[in-house]
């Protein structure tokens, strides 16, 4: 079985181009289901022996989405052994993924992100943590694509990003005046003038777990609802982008979303939204 993994994963890293966190979570399902087969062997694999470790997945009251992400995980794997010729069938064209409950994404109001980026102080850490809550909800980008960035990567000039995202597709990200001038403050206070657009203390870069206490750090300062994490900033990004009039496909090529169906996530409107369209259009409103 490990073979198999090992040829899946390399599959995955060289000719899919994807990312290191996908090939982590591949990995860590994989060995998942490895552990469950045991010395069975692959080859004799077949849909009851998969629908037993569906029900083993249950049994860890797992939540639908996780359960979900391990099966395409594994009809991902079957459909490579199968193209490959490692196994004459794919056992797990008849399993169905549970049904998943529908849950609207959490985003900040246009008030409460305009609190949340005043919140951090003057001096140089506060200064880049202003930038990096500018730059979050100014380009909707995924934290690992913030992190990777350089400041070479940022043309002041154009007002645009080069972000490197998932699948390690490049794309350009327009990028506000705000966060631009967030950014250029923070460089221009910071003593080391190194590559890295955003240090740490020891001058080196910045990992996805800082960012996210960062973004808890001033969650609490300015008492918002729990629950906010960076990609909170995303939501809210392409939730008031939608709100103020955007098309869904033109907040498809922001977020990176290689699916429309992924996008339209973000059609639910906000609650005064919808009060003042009711207001407006209803006869006896």
């Amino acid at each position: 079985m490990q073979r198999y993994i090992d040829k899946f994963l390399r599959y995955l890293e060289i000719e899919k181009n994807s990312s290191k966190y996908t090939l982590l979570n591949y990995h860590i399902d994989l060995n998942v289901f490895a552990k469950f087969l045991g010395d069975y062997p692959i080859e004799k694999v077949d849909y009851l022996f998969l629908r037993k470790f569906l029900v083993e997945l249950k049994a860890k009251n797992l939540n639908k989405r996780t359960v979900s992400r391990k099966l395409s995980c594994l009809r991902t794997f079957f459909k490579f052994l199968n193209r490959e010729g490692y196994l004459k069938t794919n056992p797990i064209l008849l399993l169905s993924s549970p049904k998943q409950d529908k849950h609207l994404p959490v985003f900040l109001t246009e008030v409460e992100v305009e609190n949340l980026i005043k919140a951090p102080l003057d001096d140089v850490m506060g200064l880049r943590d202003k930038a990096i809550l500018e730059m979050l909800y100014s380009t909707g980008m995924r934290v690992g694509e913030l992190v990777s960035l350089g400041v070479d990567d940022v043309d002041f000039i154009s007002g645009c990003i080069k972000v490197l995202g998932k699948g390690k597709k490049e794309r350009l990200v327009p990028i506000g005046d705000r966060a631009l001038r967030a950014i250029r403050d923070y460089l221009d206070k910071r003593q080391e003038k190194g590559k890295i657009l955003f240090m740490n203390k020891n001058h080196t870069k910045l990992t996805d777990r800082s960012i996210r206490r960062v973004i808890n750090k001033y969650i609490k300062k300015v008492s918002l609802k729990e629950h906010v994490s960076p990609h909170t900033l995303r939501h809210s990004f392409a939730t008031h982008l939608l709100n103020r009039g955007a098309d869904l496909r033109s907040v498809q090529e922001l977020l990176g979303h290689a699916n429309l169906s992924t996008t339209q996530i973000y059609t639910h409107l906000t609650t005064e939204r919808l009060k003042s369209i009711y207001d407006k259009a209803h006869p006896r409103a």
